[in-house]
């Protein structure tokens, strides 16, 4: 573990999205942004431990291309959780997260998600049993409530609770979950964003690292929280918008050295790994999905999405789809 990575800088993130940020949206994201932080889909603990293929199913990403990297785990299991972090700390991960905030049902069955947000206790025994596993960053990510749990003090309690095991970094998604009753797209859109709420945990526990989530849909709106907070996350933009990250190297991190990349540029260089990926016998869909947003409110963004979805799904096709589909933009 001597080689494990650096700590790392959080101050701005792409959210963890099911059927969202794979391996392949990484690479893509990678093209428009060098240093901000990104996330794999949640993964399940018995998945990784129980796969029949092995682990690196679940684990394995291009350690050249996706630094810094999080691994975003669902489960209440701390035996399970802690068997886990041992495994992935053979992959480098910069971080591994615990998943304490999605909502959906079939989450709450499995006790994990949003749910365990009224068990700080068992969620403080996984979050130790994890750090114990490894030398890996151990987050936790979260709502501010959930159903009728939803009190400051509740989420303070939450908090403190969890910080107690020695966790420093907290990503708070600003959203309460409604565990009955709403379906996991309306929780992401129904309960008011409370921004202000993780602004206040930010003041009342300012030795620890509090990130943002929820509802920022621009670079430069993260940017206005930083005074607030210590980093931002951006989930959905970055899939429905994905250039709006182009300039998160400079903006953020302050990489003035750097020119902003153009959408076409970005398209160029993600090419090839379609290319390559292709040849290993991927779907050329399982990419190209990623792609549908890129020239949004762009000349010709209406052809480019209509040519993508009636092409990519063809049998034996592969890059020339995706490059056929770029003409059409004016």
């Amino acid at each position: 573990m001597d080689n494990l990575p650096k700590k790392p800088d959080r101050r701005l993130s792409v959210a963890p999205m099911m059927e969202w940020t794979d391996r392949h949206q990484r690479v893509f994201m990678r093209g428009l942004t060098k240093q901000t932080l990104l996330y794999t889909e949640m993964v399940v603990a018995p998945a990784i431990i129980f796969s029949k293929d092995g682990p690196g199913r679940f684990l394995d990403y291009n350690q050249d291309i996706e630094h810094p990297i999080a691994l975003q785990l669902g489960g209440s299991d701390p035996k399970q959780l802690s068997e886990c972090c041992k495994i992935a700390s053979n992959w480098n991960y910069d971080e591994i997260n615990l998943n304490c905030g999605c909502p959906s049902d079939r989450v709450s069955a499995g006790r994990f998600g949003a749910c365990l947000m009224a068990e700080p206790d068992v969620v403080a025994d996984c979050i130790k049993a994890m750090q114990d596993a490894t030398d890996i960053p151990i987050t936790v990510k979260h709502r501010i409530g959930i159903d009728d749990l939803d009190s400051y003090e509740l989420l303070a309690g939450f908090v403190d609770r969890v910080a107690q095991t020695g966790c420093e970094t907290f990503i708070i998604h600003a959203r309460k979950a409604w565990l009955k009753g709403l379906s996991p797209k309306q929780n992401r859109e129904v309960p008011p964003l409370r921004h202000d709420i993780v602004h206040m945990i930010k003041k009342d526990f300012p030795h620890l690292e509090i990130i943002l989530n929820g509802g920022i849909q621009t670079v430069e709106e993260a940017a206005s929280h930083l005074d607030k907070v210590d980093g931002v996350m951006i989930g959905r933009a970055t899939y429905e918008t994905p250039y709006i990250m182009a300039n998160a190297d400079q903006l953020i991190f302050g990489n003035e050295n750097k020119e902003v990349i153009t959408r076409q540029e970005a398209l160029e260089r993600f090419l090839p790994y379609v290319e390559e990926q292709v040849a290993n016998d991927v779907y050329v869909r399982h990419m190209a999905k990623h792609l549908f947003g890129l020239f949004q409110s762009q000349r010709g963004a209406k052809a480019w999405r209509r040519y993508l979805s009636e092409h990519m799904f063809q049998p034996g096709v592969g890059a020339e789809v995706i490059s056929e589909a770029a003409k059409l933009i004016e």
